[in-house]
């Protein structure tokens, strides 16, 4: 599985070669806005039938229709996502083998000499010099294993509950209702959860495509290999996105859990609590991908003041 990732993200091509991830993640996106304007309509329905006596029931199936698609929408949304990142993770490696042609011809002629190994501090945090490219970290090795697997099952739970949501519709007001009800809620935000991490895990495989790419260039041309070192901000992204995934799958038993109960107030009362925890587990992932993108944005300012250095003084 590992190799065939790897062949995704790094293909055997020339790096002048355009790909089709922005397209594809630009049609789904367009796709999940019409859902969610549909949604959207849903809405304006679902309120013209509130107050209406003997209506109840439509406006049941018709919030339940709603939140299917809207959950759909939304994972849909974060599906082009992952697949525009993907788009530049592959572009971040096409990079590295443009850049291995092209800065010898633009590094300064200079004598590297004798350099001393070990760490330094750099304007942008904690650093390693070495005459070797850096080999991936375990975090590294994972979010190159597991982004497609979890991008995979993600979509996979949330068309499961947009079904179940189609139950629940048909059976409003009874025991069935409310136990599909509870199973569209667990599997769609499982999957929002599975969705989200895949996200951060190709955040995190993006970190490491510029973390060992920016080593193989520099290896390549015979200089002393600076590597930054992993900063808190990504160690406390690590920390985020793995606490809200753990949250989703324990919010998914939860919602398993009320299936079986045969009391209307006591499911209502779970369900009170239960939106806002699998919410939590939502902001978690997504505080983690911002501390993620502010790493991603501090190691961009790393490689380009490195590249500077080596064009101006060939070291």
């Amino acid at each position: 599985m590992t190799a065939t990732i790897d062949r995704i993200v790094h293909p055997d091509v020339n790096y002048s070669v355009a790909t089709g991830h922005r397209k594809i993640g630009l049609g789904i996106g367009a796709i999940a806005l019409m859902i969610g304007m549909v949604v959207a309509g849903l809405g304006i329905y679902a309120a013209s039938l509130v107050g209406s006596a003997g209506d109840e029931g439509t406006l049941g199936q018709v919030l339940a229709i709603a939140f299917g698609l809207n959950t759909t929408a939304l994972v849909m949304l974060k599906s082009a996502i992952a697949i525009i990142l993907v788009g530049i993770l592959v572009r971040i490696w096409l990079r590295v083998e443009s850049m291995k042609a092209s800065l010898p011809a633009l590094k300064a002629d200079a004598e590297v000499g004798n350099y001393r190994t070990g760490d330094i501090d750099t304007d942008f945090g904690p650093a390693t010099v070495s005459t070797k490219a850096p080999d991936r970290m375990p975090i590294h090795k994972m979010a190159n294993t597991m982004w497609g697997p979890m991008l995979l099952m993600g979509v996979m739970f949330v068309v499961a509950g947009l079904v179940v949501s189609w139950i629940w519709a048909a059976n409003v007001g009874t025991s069935t209702g409310l136990g599909a009800r509870a199973w569209t809620q667990g599997l769609q935000f499982l999957g929002e959860g599975f969705v989200l991490s895949s996200i951060s895990f190709l955040l995190a495989s993006i970190l490491s495509g510029l973390r060992e790419g920016g080593g193989e260039v520099q290896e390549a041309l015979g200089l002393p290999v600076v590597t930054l070192k992993m900063p808190p901000m990504a160690k406390a992204f690590v920390v985020l996105m793995m606490m809200g995934l753990m949250i989703e799958i324990v919010q998914f038993g939860l919602y398993i859990y009320i299936t079986t109960f045969n009391d209307l107030a006591r499911y209502t009362l779970w369900s009170s609590w239960l939106g806002p925890f699998r919410e939590l587990g939502l902001g978690l992932l997504l505080a983690g991908i911002i501390l993620a993108l502010a790493t991603i944005a501090n190691a961009l300012g790393f490689q380009f003041n490195r590249i500077r250095d080596i064009v101006v003084t060939g070291k």
